[in-house]
């Protein structure tokens, strides 16, 4: 089915640096734009990432490579995301957006970069000799506004009409129909074992589409989807290279807890209990401020 639409929609999608918005950067960005009428167009650039404050390139983390099979070398004569801002800015104008998953990464990470940029070009307007550059810049920084944009989020879609719920998942192993007494705890925990065996009857050999075998013993299982080097269960401490604690999250994300503590200890007032149980200081909501205000788009 064509799309019914009144003005152009920009489907987008990013490969980045890592996965930490604040700190990564964009190193490919793709846009098909799909015309009122039909016509469709395509622009792919690939960037070189920038860290606009060390004036330097913002490295890939190995992992990401491993995904999007690119490397700092790739990229050493591509330009800088303010270097092809300017195209961005049109191909942006006047247009919805549509991405997969794009709501909680790409948008923000897009709107970042372009943050970046304007903090970037802040400065330079302030000095005569780049003084004019960096007006222009802004001027195109300003024609931007994603909160203009409706964004639609093909994920949200797929997984709004095909819940990942243990309902949908008796019904896609166990042949089609939904169990009895669903949400008591003994019909749900039941249900849980005939998936489980649904899973191993389904995966036992590979397919076209499924390489990979699902082998029938608990070690095997219990490390599908596992985080197996985390602290806490909620992950935001993991192991690192040396089996020190580090923080997974925010803007310390990459350092070691230890770190942390003996530089800014109040950080960790967040799982203090006595902090828990008395009202914030003004220092802390200060500190708690200065995290979260920030002046920026996301």
């Amino acid at each position: 089915m064509e799309l019914n639409l009144v003005r152009p929609l920009l489907f987008f999608d990013i490969e980045s640096t890592g996965l930490n918005i604040p700190t990564d950067g964009i190193i490919e960005l793709s846009f098909v734009k799909v015309m009122p009428g039909g016509e469709v167009k395509v622009k792919t650039w690939k960037i070189k990432p920038w860290d606009y404050q060390k004036h330097c390139v913002i490295p890939i983390n190995p992992q990401a490579s491993e995904v999007n099979g690119v490397k700092d070398e790739d990229l050493v004569d591509c330009p800088k995301f303010i270097e092809v801002l300017p195209e961005v800015a049109v191909w942006l104008e006047n247009s919805d957006l549509a991405g997969f998953n794009s709501q909680k990464f790409d948008l923000p990470l897009l709107a970042e970069e372009i943050e970046r940029v304007r903090a970037y070009c802040q400065l330079r307007a302030q000095k005569p000799e780049s003084r004019e550059k960096a007006q222009e810049m802004l001027a195109c920084i300003e024609k931007i506004d994603l909160h203009a944009c409706r964004m639609v989020d093909v994920q949200n879609i797929f997984h709004h009409f095909e819940p990942r719920n243990l309902k949908a998942a008796y019904r896609f192993y166990c042949g089609g129909k939904d169990f009895e007494n669903a949400h008591t705890a003994e019909a749900d925990t039941l249900a849980t074992m005939e998936v489980l065996k649904g899973q191993l009857d389904r995966y036992k050999e590979p397919s076209a589409y499924q390489q990979e075998v699902l082998r029938n013993d608990v070690e095997a299982l219990s490390r599908i989807g596992a985080r197996s080097r985390t602290v806490d269960f909620a992950g935001r401490l993991i192991l690192g290279e040396n089996g020190e604690p580090v923080i997974s999250f925010g803007k310390h994300k990459g350092k070691t807890a230890r770190e942390v503590w003996e530089n800014e200890p109040s950080y960790f007032a967040w799982i203090d209990k006595e902090a828990l149980n008395r009202p914030a200081t003004a220092d802390e909501l200060q500190d708690l401020a200065s995290r979260f205000n920030t002046g920026k788009l996301f």
